[in-house]
């Protein structure tokens, strides 16, 4: 099912998301589907849980909306269920990054380029494994949402400074996107 994607200024955004319950496993795997609906609906690469509105560790990434530019993206799609970072390198890399939360926002973040992780995929079996360069950065993205943390708490002073009022405009409502959005 395609939902909404919450906009700047909800506060879902900045909660620390909570495990999901693997009590319950038929509604962890809906909410796994529900994200990948709406990821394919709003043609983004990365979607996490408090983004459609649920305070719960999941996300889900997609590497063949980058492929144009990330070649070796092909095919790459996880689910990551209750991710927990392993390891991360020393070695950094900046890109200009954007969010579906954060429409018409891109700004320059600076992450390690390399990260282990471990997780339960989309069938709920427990996976590690390690991603480096553009794959890295998508997950570290969506890893941020799950802490209540957006891109643009991650970039320089004078950068947040310079975007505040477009972010004042989303939190009011005054955007538009070519996906169903909600404020709240």
């Amino acid at each position: 099912m395609i939902r909404p994607i919450y906009l700047y200024g909800s506060g879902v955004l900045r909660q620390k998301a909570v495990p999901a319950s693997l009590e319950q496993p038929e509604e962890v795997k809906a909410l796994v589907a529900d994200l990948w609906d709406t990821l394919a609906a709003s043609e983004g690469c990365g979607l996490a849980a408090p983004q459609i509105g649920v305070a719960q560790r999941v996300l889900v990434v997609d590497g063949d909306v980058m492929t144009d530019v990330y070649p070796e993206l092909a095919g790459f799609r996880r689910a990551l269920v209750n991710p927990v970072v392993l390891e991360e390198s020393e070695e950094k890399s900046t890109y200009n990054e954007g969010c579906l939360s954060v429409p018409g926002i891109y700004c320059d973040v600076v992450r390690p380029k390399r990260i282990r992780l471990s997780y339960l995929d989309e069938q709920l079996q427990p996976r590690e494994e390690e991603f480096d360069d553009f794959a890295a950065r998508m997950i570290q993205h969506e890893l941020s949402h799950l802490d209540g943390v957006l891109f643009t708490d991650l970039v320089a002073p004078i950068r947040r400074k310079l975007i505040s009022q477009k972010l004042q405009r989303i939190s009011a409502g005054k955007v538009s996107t070519r996906y169903k959005a909600r404020i709240k």
